[in-house]
């Protein structure tokens, strides 16, 4: 009770909860579409749609200040990778919300000559550059902890290797087997290749494993990123499929919401 009251207290908690009913109702729509619903069931989930959309818009007003003050503290941070993604990344997410709340006083009739065509593509471009950085950001976090992960794993056996004694083959040259002709080459380097992604494999799941909060921040933008592809044109994979995501997405930032553990620090 303690956790769903402080949920509800958020403001950012309530829109994601009108962001997954929104991209339900994107889903459902497709859905009924496809099973060949009558045209006023369409029309009325549309609408529900809409609605949910002009909400969270209303809600999102000044989020672009929040998302400025975020990009001032990820100005101090030491990595500099992670201080150049997080600090364009919020500076995107600002302008986004900036659009957008253009976009809401459109939509709301207080700016009745605003091209809401433009301004929708001009937010969700600034939408896709803001997660394309925060991918950037994942996975470079993936592969400072996958490092990490491999010097800790074979520090032993690396020693252990290099202590053995060479065979007589390696001090005094193994001429009774010919190097491999070129035609051979390809077809030996196979088996080395498939255990060297087999490792790597291995290291991807085990750091995903033991870090969930990296692993949920990795999947909700790989969710998130197929938004403004469809919607620019650039992917377009059909509303049953942004929806889809959508929904994803807005459940695995409820789930931040509600264990603030699992939300990707810094």
């Amino acid at each position: 009770m303690d956790s769903w009251v402080r949920f509800s207290a958020q403001s950012q908690a309530k829109e994601r909860v009108f962001r997954a009913a929104q991209y339900a109702c994107t889903l459902l729509g497709y859905t009924l579409q496809k099973g060949g619903a009558g045209v006023e069931l369409l029309k009325m989930v549309k609408q529900l749609e809409t609605h949910m959309s002009l909400t969270r818009k209303l809600m999102r007003l000044g989020n672009s200040a929040e998302a400025v003050e975020a990009a001032k503290r990820a100005v101090h941070l030491s990595d500099s990778v992670l201080r150049l993604c997080l600090t364009v990344a919020h500076l995107n997410k600002a302008m986004y919300f900036a659009c957008d709340n253009v976009l809401w006083a459109g939509k709301a009739g207080l700016l009745p000559k605003l091209d809401q065509d433009k301004w929708s593509q001009r937010s969700f471009r600034y939408y896709l550059f803001a997660l394309i950085l925060n991918l950037t950001r994942d996975a470079y976090e993936i592969r400072l902890l996958m490092e990490r992960e491999a010097r800790s794993s074979h520090g032993g056996s690396n020693a252990t290797w290099t202590s053995s004694p060479p065979s007589p083959s390696q001090e005094n040259g193994d001429l009774s087997h010919p190097h491999p002709s070129s035609s051979s080459f390809p077809v030996a380097i196979l088996p080395l290749l498939s255990e060297r992604f087999g490792r790597q494999f291995h290291l991807l799941g085990t750091v995903l494993s033991s870090n969930p909060p990296l692993l949920l921040d990795l999947l909700k933008n790989a969710c998130d990123v197929f938004i403004p592809l469809d919607r620019l044109g650039i992917y377009p994979t059909g509303q049953g499929f942004v929806g889809a995501c959508g929904l994803a997405s807005s459940v695995l930032s409820i789930l931040t919401i509600v264990h603030p553990w699992l939300k990707l620090k810094p």
